[in-house]
C-alpha cells in the first residue's frame, strides 16, 4: 500500500492540474479587439470582458472609456481616453479613424473630436480627462486634450496635478 501512495499522489495532481486548465479553457477570454464593425459606430460594451491595448487593464465601466473604430471594422476599447491618445500616436492608419468617448453629462457615446474635457477627474489611468457632451469654460476640447497627454501634462504627472488640483 506504500508503494501506491506515491503514484496515486501523482495522478491525483495531475487530475486536479487537467481540471484546472479545461475550467479556464471553457471561460470567456478577454478580448482587446472587435471585428466586423464596418459601420465604425461606437459599440455596446461588454464589461470586464474588454482589455484595454495600451495599458492592459480591463474595462469595467463605459465612464472614461473611448473607443477607436478603424475603416477596416477592426475597434479598439479603451479604458481611459489618455490610453487611446497615447496607443493611436504610432499607429498608422489608411483612413481616418473614428474616435468616441462614453460623456460624463450626457451618459452616451459621442465623438470624441467633439467632446469637452474636464482635467481633474480620478480616471481609470489617472491621467484625469472626462468628456462631456456640452461646453463649460472650465472644459477643454479634444486637440488640447491630446497635446496634454502626449506632452505628459495631465494628472500622471504629479507636478501637473499638484498645479491643477492647487494644492
Amino acid at each position: 500500500m506504500k508503494k501506491l501512495a506515491p503514484i496515486f499522489t501523482t495522478v491525483l495532481i495531475m487530475a486536479i492540474i487537467m481540471i484546472i486548465f479545461f475550467s479556464l479553457a471553457k471561460q470567456e477570454q478577454m478580448i482587446t479587439v472587435y471585428k466586423d464593425n464596418h459601420t465604425q459606430e461606437p459599440l455596446k460594451l461588454n464589461l470586464h470582458h474588454l482589455q484595454d491595448p495600451q495599458c492592459a487593464m480591463v474595462v469595467e465601466k463605459n465612464e472614461y472609456a473611448a473607443q477607436l473604430a478603424a475603416k477596416s471594422g477592426k475597434t479598439w476599447v479603451f479604458d481611459d481616453i489618455g490610453c487611446l491618445v497615447l496607443w493611436q500616436d504610432d499607429k498608422v492608419f489608411m483612413d481616418e479613424p473614428r474616435l468616441w468617448v462614453y460623456t460624463m453629462d450626457s451618459k452616451k457615446w459621442i465623438d470624441a473630436k467633439k467632446a469637452h474635457y474636464s482635467a481633474t477627474e480620478r480616471t481609470p489611468m489617472i491621467h484625469g480627462f472626462g468628456a462631456y457632451e456640452y461646453p463649460d469654460a472650465k472644459l477643454i476640447d479634444y486637440e488640447e486634450m491630446r497635446l496634454r497627454v502626449l506632452r505628459g501634462e495631465d494628472m500622471t504627472n504629479p507636478i501637473i496635478r499638484k498645479k491643477l488640483l492647487g494644492i
